[in-house]
């Protein structure tokens, strides 16, 4: 065996070799072009450039505000607790039974409020309750839990 009888294993790529000088044939700028950031070493191109252009998320407008301590309530209407009292005859309100209705999820923190009418006698447990509702619900000879 000889040096020049070698010759790679069967079915590898010939890989390109660049910067072994202008007899190579790819010497010089290595394959790299002339100017710019591309061509010079330890570049590496930030996310989201776009070649100086004005970046997409510069460019698009910001709007909203979301306030870190803010509590989101579930609500849920006098309207919607008088029609499951007519089509289930419920007439205790607590979590498992506003999930069990899909009117609410697990984790939900629920909030009653005075929308519609009531005109059953129930009693509600919910995490918050308006004055008008419990109002209506007290009228109607319910109880309110909170």
């Amino acid at each position: 065996m000889d040096l020049h009888t070698l010759k790679p294993v069967q079915g590898t790529k010939s890989r390109k070799i660049v910067g072994r000088g202008a007899g190579s044939g790819l010497g010089g700028t290595s394959t790299r072009g002339s100017k710019g950031a591309k061509s010079r070493s330890g570049y590496s191109r930030k996310m989201g450039f776009e070649g100086g252009q004005m970046p997409l998320q510069r460019r698009v407008p910001k709007f909203g505000f979301k306030h870190h301590q803010r509590v989101e309530f579930k609500v849920i209407n006098l309207s919607e607790i008088q029609s499951l009292f007519d089509k289930k005859g419920v007439s205790e309100f607590n979590r498992e039974v506003f999930v069990e209705n899909g009117l609410a999820s697990r984790n939900d923190l629920i909030k009653v409020l005075a929308k519609g009418t009531l005109t059953a006698k129930v009693t509600v447990s919910a995490d918050a309750i308006s004055e008008k509702a419990k109002a209506a619900i007290e009228a109607q000879g319910g109880s309110v839990q909170e």
